[in-house]
């Protein structure tokens, strides 16, 4: 298969498994999402949305958030991992949206990005399911299945995203980024697969023998 002949074999495949992919982690609204994303950076969704119910109960607004304790938002957020850092910046970001944006998450990449703890995957998670503008968010298992799928040499997510942003139409980008995560976890994990085990390998590349060494990003 050639590279564009992969990429729209992939697109039909994960729209037929996953033609409605929810969003994995829990929120109500443009804020909460941005803590949410913010908490994922190296730990689980599924820990995020265990962690984020007394959170949210302690403040679920940036107008509440500003006024409490780092200390009281790091004991929460504990079990998320880089508690110190992830308290401190979700603190100050939501002091930030109080003092320049009225207390509204901004839907540009540009403010987004101003903001600590959020870099441009966080930003482009936050623009692609919170404001539904197209945004390709790159996170290791994308980056992984990418190189597997032969999508992408990229040695880093953002030459990945820029790839990836070049195969598949820009109005599938906000579903198939999750398309992609939920299949890398059920599919082709980062442990297993190698690219030879799972449907997509094996259709993409059947006669490949050898693990697919994926360049870290």
């Amino acid at each position: 298969m050639l590279k564009k002949e992969r990429a729209a074999y992939i697109d039909e495949k994960l729209q037929a498994l996953y033609p409605n992919p929810p969003i994995p982690l829990d929120h109500t609204d443009a804020y909460t999402l941005l803590v949410a994303v913010l908490l994922s950076a190296q730990c689980t969704d599924a820990r995020v949305n265990t962690v984020t119910p007394a959170l949210f109960e302690l403040a679920d607004n940036p107008f509440d958030m500003a006024t409490k304790a780092v200390e009281d938002i790091k004991a929460i957020i504990k079990p998320c991992g880089l508690s110190p850092q992830k308290s401190k910046a979700i603190s100050v970001l939501s002091q930030m949206l109080v003092e320049q944006h009225n207390g509204v998450v901004p839907d540009n990449f540009a403010d987004l990005e101003k903001l600590p703890g959020v870099g441009h995957k966080t930003a482009s998670v936050v623009m692609s399911q919170a404001f539904g503008h197209p945004a390709f968010a790159v996170d290791t298992h994308i980056h992984r299945l990418a190189q597997r799928w032969g999508l992408t040499k990229g040695k880093n997510v953002q030459q990945t995203e820029m790839d990836l942003k070049k195969l598949f139409p820009r109005e599938r980008w906000n579903d198939i980024h999750l398309q992609i995560i939920y299949y890398a976890r059920e599919h082709c994990q980062a442990r297993s697969c190698f690219g030879l085990d799972c449907e997509i390998c094996r259709t993409c590349y059947p006669n490949r023998k050898n693990k697919k060494e994926v360049l870290k990003p």
